[in-house]
């Protein structure tokens, strides 16, 4: 896995950890932020992943800056190498929904610190930065949260805008020129099947996309595949707004 700055103020930075083998298990992206020298993950990743997100990171930050953690939701690929990352750094504080913490102890680690985040969401206080944690239930978990960072720009978006691309694919949507309408048209038919399968409910996207197209983003960053920036991040929430998602029931 390879570790990669895309955001960078002073003593603000945001870290992608992505893919670019092929493996066995699904292609997920890990996020740092790093604040004030302290430092909190977004969906650390599964079991299987661990050894190449540790050494990946390891080449960018010291872990003993890994302060506190966001997780999304309940999937493995999201958080069940929490009892590795707990060995490793027993200071972090985890954060997920309120539903899901007694489910998340079943990956281990039982001593470890996990808050509850209330269905409303909350705040998530980083050094100087100040979060919003944001709702996004059913996209595709029943409790779902995204993470916003006002000052970066940042919009950490779990599963919503995950795309399954080749192997050796960029961090970014467009390699070259991030306003190209035929490279977002390339990269969401990575996308398609898996925001029609997986995310089950027209209502909750829709209020999803209203509550997001309100922020001011630069980075829409999900869990699998690559980032939107520039018009593409428009792009998207426009694109899922108008998706019909639940495929499964006939």
């Amino acid at each position: 896995m390879k570790a990669e700055k895309f955001y960078s103020e002073g003593q603000h930075q945001w870290f992608m950890v992505y893919d670019q083998e092929e493996s066995r298990v699904v292609d997920s992206n890990v996020f740092a932020l790093q604040v004030d020298n302290d430092t909190l993950l977004c969906d650390p990743g599964g079991f299987e992943v661990f050894p190449q997100v540790f050494s990946a990171l390891v080449d960018v930050l010291p872990p003993s800056t890994i302060k506190q953690a966001f997780v999304s939701h309940q999937d493995p690929d999201v958080a069940s190498s929490l009892p590795l990352w707990n060995a490793c750094s027993p200071q972090i504080t985890w954060h997920t929904s309120k539903l899901w913490v007694g489910f998340i102890r079943h990956y281990g680690a039982l001593e470890a610190n996990i808050q509850g985040i209330p269905d409303e969401g909350a705040e998530l206080l980083m050094g100087s930065a100040r979060l919003q944690i944001i709702p996004a239930h059913y996209l595709h978990s029943s409790a779902n949260f995204h993470l916003y960072d006002p000052q970066a720009k940042v919009l950490f978006s779990g599963d919503v805008g995950a795309a399954l691309l080749p192997v050796g694919h960029s961090a970014f949507v467009e390699r070259r020129n991030l306003e190209s309408a035929s490279a977002f048209d390339a990269h969401i038919k990575h996308a398609e099947y898996f925001h029609k399968r997986w995310m089950p409910s027209n209502a909750a996207k829709r209020d999803w996309c209203e509550r997001v197209a309100k922020l001011d983003i630069d980075f829409l960053c999900p869990q699998h595949g690559a980032i939107y920036t520039g018009e593409n991040v428009k792009r998207f929430i426009d694109w899922f707004d108008a998706l019909d998602v639940g495929r499964a029931i006939a």
